[in-house]
């Protein structure tokens, strides 16, 4: 045993671990320093499991290696033996469904030597050099926070289609026309159906059919007002996504959604496609870097709670809401497709307040724990039912007011002021 151990340590293959792994001068320095007997002690612990596993974790020190390839998560305690990356654990059980391409290790288990210098000779650095190479300006990467589906598609795009190595991989969503049908839900019976979709970049438009062979669309989004986001859970699909545009400066809602992961998620990243297309055009002189996190947003929040009118003696009626940058939009059915009403949020410097609580004299709420938006014109209760709610709320409430009014915010800002 002890021969076949200090036949493998001599070879070239081994060897080439020694300068890759920072920090391991501990088990392989003594090795090689030392003669005879002391020599076979030393080199037999070495290669040990426990030795084996000391050098894992020296690889996993080394710079690109402290978060997962696939999604950012800090700490990966797991690794793509056949991919040579470190990822967390729920980018592992993604890798798993891809086994032809992937094989999962977590690094608590037992390592052999071999294993140890795959993942020495690739690392997630290199790994990203290689299966990332191409990826778009535009295309989004998904962080920990994201769905499932954005997560996994990313790693199949990367592992499995090579999309971001072979441009020509890309077209579905690069192409600047995409065409074909989704389940969108009806506006007025909830009802999901099939419906033909268009977007053009030369038109600056998404267009729908209510019928195949219609010449003219339903509904006309211009890519200016355009925003697309995941909502799974909402619409009660896992490839679910939330369309919005301005509508008579009014946001309107489509929930759509795809049976294949892959055509949704190319969806959506033609979308972003065409606003990062048409921001370069109104943007000249700003880079990717200043448009990338204008393509598409995420809601900052979105719940359930009590509302009043601006009398405030009426009473408090239970409606969904959802943040979206500076509009506090509010629903009486989470998949509506418009809003009861809209609430521009400006910044302190424009006198906007949030404050924990409702005014002394308020009535007619059912959940105690109350929130007070002061705006220039007027003040806004809300209660929401748990503490915890209420503080998520003020939160992003105060993210949002913390933050300094860009120029066109305020144009909308005049807008809601003169809103019927």
């Amino acid at each position: 045993m002890v021969q076949r151990e200090r036949a493998l340590v001599g070879s070239p293959r081994f060897e080439t671990l020694r300068p890759e792994v920072h920090g391991a001068a501990d088990v392989l320095g003594q090795v090689s320093s030392h003669r005879g007997e002391a020599g076979r002690i030393e080199l037999t612990m070495a290669l040990e499991p426990e030795g084996n596993n000391r050098l894992l974790q020296d690889v996993l020190a080394r710079p690109g290696n402290e978060t997962c390839a696939d999604c950012g998560n800090p700490e990966p305690d797991w690794a793509s033996l056949t991919l040579g990356v470190f990822v967390c654990q729920a980018c592992s059980l993604l890798h798993r469904s891809i086994p032809h391409i992937s094989r999962v290790k977590s690094v608590q288990d037992t390592w052999d030597a071999s294993e140890v210098e795959l993942m020495a000779a690739m690392g997630n650095t290199a790994a990203k050099a290689k299966y990332e190479q191409k990826v778009p300006a535009f295309y989004y990467r998904p962080t920990h926070t994201d769905c499932k589906l954005l997560r996994e598609q990313w790693i199949r795009a990367k592992y499995e289609r090579n999309e971001f190595e072979f441009i020509e991989k890309q077209e579905p969503y690069s192409a600047g026309y995409r065409e074909g049908f989704l389940w969108k839900r009806g506006r007025d019976n909830g009802q999901f159906l099939s419906r033909k979709f268009i977007l053009s970049e030369r038109e600056g438009a998404l267009k729908y059919f209510n019928k195949q062979d219609a010449r003219d669309p339903k509904a006309v989004m211009k890519i200016e007002t355009l925003n697309a986001t995941f909502q799974p859970a909402k619409i009660g699909n896992p490839c679910g996504l939330q369309i919005t545009y301005l509508k008579d400066n009014s946001t309107r809602n489509i929930f759509v959604y795809h049976s294949d992961a892959k055509e949704m998620v190319d969806w959506f990243n033609a979308i972003r496609a065409a606003r990062f297309h048409y921001l370069q055009v109104a943007f000249p002189g700003a880079s990717d870097e200043e448009l990338v996190p204008k393509l598409t947003r995420n809601f900052m929040k979105e719940g359930f709670m009590e509302k009043t009118g601006p009398k405030h003696t009426e009473g408090f009626k239970k409606r969904w809401f959802t943040m979206d940058d500076r509009r506090l939009m509010y629903f009486k059915d989470p998949l509506d497709a418009y809003a009861r009403g809209e609430v521009f949020i400006g910044s302190k410097e424009n006198s906007y307040t949030v404050l924990s609580g409702l005014p002394p004299s308020t009535q007619g709420y059912h959940w105690n724990h109350g929130i007070t938006i002061v705006t220039p014109d007027r003040k806004f209760l809300f209660a929401c039912e748990t503490e915890a709610e209420q503080r998520d709320w003020i939160a992003a409430f105060q993210r949002v007011i913390n933050r300094p009014m860009r120029p066109q915010e305020y144009a909308v800002e005049a807008h809601f002021k003169h809103k019927p």
